[in-house]
């Protein structure tokens, strides 16, 4: 599309924008959106041209706007989680996608070796873990390892642990991204194979009822941070329209906020396995209702919630 008619289709937008505040902070992230989205188009089919420069400028002054009160630390966490995290989520929804095919081939390949190789079990779990879940199970306990250590302490550890390998995931995705998917190929094998192991044993259904009570928001953070990986090395292979330094950036600034949105979320999964998976015996229907609460507040917040979000803005779709 020609740069006149670009401009001539937008103007009156961009002129309300800058002529009348906005209503509520729903209406100016909105904006700031569509305005962004009008400035990525220009950067890439007129990147030197006046325009470019009048949309850059706009575009700072609605960022400035969105976080002029970033002094309230309350409101500037309120923005994050309400509107910059979930907007990210749409953002990269490729890169979630692929994760997430990731982790299911790679769980597939641990439950086929595990099954075909009686030897594998042990060497991915380790010979003192399956000793001892093996004399748990003989005791009639074979969750008994989630009830040795008191729930602070493990909840503490768990929840470093945690959150340390999920950056530790994120951070290996500057190798090309090849680190993250390495990483996430070692976990989602194990996960794999750990789950197979409880089937074999006759433990199948119960040890989904137990182990993903904190699983469901444990894993489904763990693809994510692998995501976020991918979308750092990503932006150094793939850079298109900025230099590869730029995109870089980028790449590793937007990852990062995603990694770091999932602190809350592998805290409350620690809480859950330290507290609350200890208890082996509860009722069938509380295990279901936590379980599967948390596999729908992980939909909604990384899927639903972002697409419904980015339908508010009434996105600009150039007639050529």
């Amino acid at each position: 599309m020609r740069e006149p008619l670009f401009v001539k289709q937008n103007s009156e937008k961009w002129t309300s924008f800058e002529g009348a505040p906005p209503s509520d902070p729903d209406e100016l992230a909105d904006r700031f959106i569509q305005i962004t989205d009008d400035l990525a188009y220009a950067k890439t089919f007129y990147p030197k041209s006046k325009t470019t420069a009048y949309l850059n400028g706009l575009a700072a002054g609605l960022h400035q706007s969105i976080y002029k009160n970033q002094t309230e630390k309350s409101n500037r966490f309120i923005t994050f989680w309400k509107y910059e995290l979930p907007l990210l989520f749409k953002t990269y929804q490729r890169q979630l996608l692929y994760s997430f095919i990731f982790f299911a081939v790679f769980c597939f390949i641990g439950v086929l070796s595990a099954k075909y190789d009686e030897n594998f079990v042990r060497l991915i779990l380790g010979d003192e873990y399956v000793d001892m879940t093996n004399a748990n199970i003989a005791k009639g306990d074979p969750f008994g390892v989630y009830k040795q250590n008191g729930e602070f302490v493990m909840f503490m550890a768990i929840a470093a642990n945690n959150i340390f390998v999920a950056f530790l995931n994120f951070v290996s995705g500057i190798i090309f991204s090849v680190g993250s998917v390495f990483f996430l190929f070692r976990n989602s094998v194990m996960l794999g194979t750990f789950q197979y192991y409880f089937f074999s044993k006759g433990f199948g259904a119960a040890s989904v009822l137990v182990i993903w009570i904190h699983g469901t928001l444990e894993i489904s953070s763990f693809i994510i941070a692998a995501a976020a990986g991918l979308v750092m090395g990503n932006s150094f292979l793939f850079p298109k329209t900025y230099t590869r330094m730029e995109s870089l950036k980028r790449g590793a600034k937007d990852g990062t906020k995603m990694v770091i949105g999932l602190v809350p979320i592998f805290i409350t999964a620690a809480f859950f396995e330290s507290f609350v998976t200890r208890h082996t015996e509860m009722p069938i229907w509380l295990s279901l209702g936590i379980l599967i609460s948390s596999l729908a507040f992980m939909i909604w917040y990384v899927i639903l919630y972002p697409n419904l979000l980015s339908k508010k803005q009434k996105p600009y779709a150039p007639k050529i």
